[in-house]
């Protein structure tokens, strides 16, 4: 242990041999009886760090009252100098160090915004819900937001809906609420690029099929389903408001069969046939009847198309065709 304690820095101490005063230019030598020796060895001290609150606080007791470091008690149980600072810490608490400035200082200042938003700065607008009011108010707003943003990047329509009605089949939204996001979709400048994760059902499926031509997709497993409107309930209105109703969702049928032809390439009357009943249709059968251009499956279409077909498998393993069966 180091007998002197020295500071970088000049001051005239009084020596205790003489009456005269001896100037140290480098270091500042404190009396050694301050640890209880006798010698008055010199230890060169190293610069002082100027960040080290410790260190800094030391030099500055030394420049201004020396004599507080002079003849100082050897308390063996207390670290030397620590009763310079007022309420000394020893070590920062989990939590301290949790709150500290530098630790957090990438941390942002106000809350994030909600994931809505963070989808549309990626220009990603995701259905996730039935088609009630609330959803297709705020699908339009996105999409009013990002052409007039930028009228020439695409937009990104992730879809994953039960149209206007739940699973189950119970009406939830007027079929103008798809009509509506319809509408929007076709008045916009941009590509619209339609994925289709999880469902694509009644009008969803007819927000699908919207796409710009060949950038409409289809993860593997998704499922599409095209179907006739269904009349809210009755309850008890009159006879005749039931039958005003049930021709309206007549007209609203004759309207999504004709754009989903529009849009799949069939004829009215395939697509009338079809929707009878719930048509069904997973990736491979969507791409068929139209829907969808692709589906997105990293490597499927490489290992698709190096399939053989069913008659080069025949022949490869020796199987001939009957005629008949």
């Amino acid at each position: 242990m180091a007998s002197c304690l020295h500071a970088p820095m000049a001051y005239t101490i009084p020596s205790s041999a003489s009456s005269q005063s001896v100037r140290r230019p480098k270091a500042l030598t404190l009396s050694c009886r301050a640890f209880g020796s006798k010698s008055a060895a010199k230890i060169p001290m190293p610069p002082i760090n100027p960040k080290d609150p410790f260190l800094s606080k030391l030099a500055s007791v030394a420049t201004s009252s020396p004599e507080t470091l002079l003849n100082r008690p050897v308390n063996p149980d207390t670290p030397p100098y620590l009763d310079l600072f007022e309420s000394p810490t020893l070590m920062a608490t989990p939590a301290q160090v949790e709150r500290s400035v530098s630790y957090n200082e990438h941390r942002p200042r106000r809350p994030p915004p909600d994931l809505p938003s963070l989808l549309l700065h990626g220009r990603i607008v995701y259905i996730g819900m039935p088609l009630v009011p609330a959803v297709t108010e705020l699908v339009v707003a996105e999409l009013m937001y990002l052409q007039w943003m930028d009228p020439k990047q695409p937009i990104y329509l992730y879809i994953n809906s039960t149209g206007t009605t739940r699973d189950d089949g119970e009406t939830v939204g007027m079929e103008t609420e798809g009509f509506a996001i319809y509408d929007a979709l076709m008045n916009l400048q941009n590509e619209i690029h339609t994925v289709a994760v999880g469902a694509a059902i009644g009008q969803a499926c007819l927000l699908l099929s919207a796409g710009t031509k060949g950038k409409r997709f289809m993860m593997p497993h998704a499922k599409a389903m095209i179907q006739q409107p269904r009349i809210p309930s009755s309850g008890l209105m009159p006879a005749s408001d039931v039958l005003i109703r049930a021709k309206e969702v007549i007209i609203n049928r004759d309207i999504l069969v004709e754009l989903l032809a529009k849009h799949t390439g069939n004829s009215v009357e395939t697509v009338a046939s079809a929707m009878k009943r719930p048509f069904y249709m997973d990736a491979s059968r969507a791409k068929e009847f139209g829907v969808i251009d692709k589906i997105l499956w990293r490597g499927q279409e490489k290992v698709m198309a190096e399939v053989a077909a069913p008659e080069e498998w025949d022949k490869n393993a020796g199987i001939k065709v009957v005629d008949g069966f």
